[in-house]
């Protein structure tokens, strides 16, 4: 591993300015650190900066904006219960079939498999207690 140190950094400093004519409104700085042990790294630091006599465009009016603003789409309600309720399994393979447990979370993605994440308060065999659902293996508990 490579390790240089600011002493050997420092003996190799090498700053070089960039001066335009009047007529250019663009300053460009440059600044290049240069190590004997190690010719293939350097850092290079430039830096530019625009002349103040420069007009600074600003921004439409808003009363320029179009009046006809598109109608946002309207949020679509969302699938599964709620989270915090009770629901039953009906999952028959399930180690908690046919127990209670509470929502933990509903993915609103359509496309998932089984968006509902419940918890238990008892564990399974693997020292588990949540799982995952679909939509149609989970009834609500009054």
């Amino acid at each position: 591993m490579a390790t240089s140190s600011m002493a050997s950094a420092a003996c190799g400093f090498v700053l070089a300015q960039n001066v335009t004519s009047n007529t250019s409104t663009l300053k460009s700085n440059m600044v290049c650190f240069s190590s004997k042990n190690n010719r293939s790294s350097r850092l290079v630091v430039r830096a530019a900066e625009e002349a103040a006599d420069k007009p600074v465009e600003a921004a439409p009016p808003a009363a320029e904006a179009p009046a006809e603003a598109p109608p946002k789409a309207a949020k679509p309600p969302p699938i599964g219960p709620p989270r915090g309720s009770k629901v039953r399994i009906l999952r028959k393979e399930s180690y908690w079939y046919k127990g209670v447990g509470s929502v933990v979370a509903v993915d609103q993605d359509p496309k998932t498999r089984y968006p509902v994440v419940v918890r238990f308060n008892k564990v399974n065999y693997a020292n588990v207690s949540t799982n995952n659902y679909a939509l149609d293996e989970v009834e609500a508990v009054a």
